[in-house]
């Protein structure tokens, strides 16, 4: 036996589903937009911190390497000092 529904219902129950179809691409569309972002920042953050390592391993190279320059002259003054005093 089927029983009759009233029209006021089932249009209601209608009218809320076509409002969830209707709005689903819109999310969709935003899930992706929000991912994009979150996937762009992480990569200029990674992109940041391999500049950073870069800057920080270039400084050291500078320094080790003016530490041997300057180092030249005190090893040959140490050398010839060492000639000089020897008897």
């Amino acid at each position: 036996m089927i029983m009759p529904v009233n029209e006021q219902i089932t249009d209601a129950v209608t009218q809320s589903n076509v409002k969830v179809v209707a709005e689903s691409p819109a999310m969709a569309l935003s899930n992706v937009y929000q991912t994009a972002a979150h996937s762009t920042g992480i990569m200029f953050e990674n992109a940041m911190t391999a500049q950073n390592q870069h800057n920080i391993v270039t400084q050291a190279a500078t320094t080790q390497g003016i530490t041997q320059i300057y180092s030249k002259d005190t090893i040959a003054d140490a050398i010839s000092i060492a000639k000089i005093l020897k008897p």
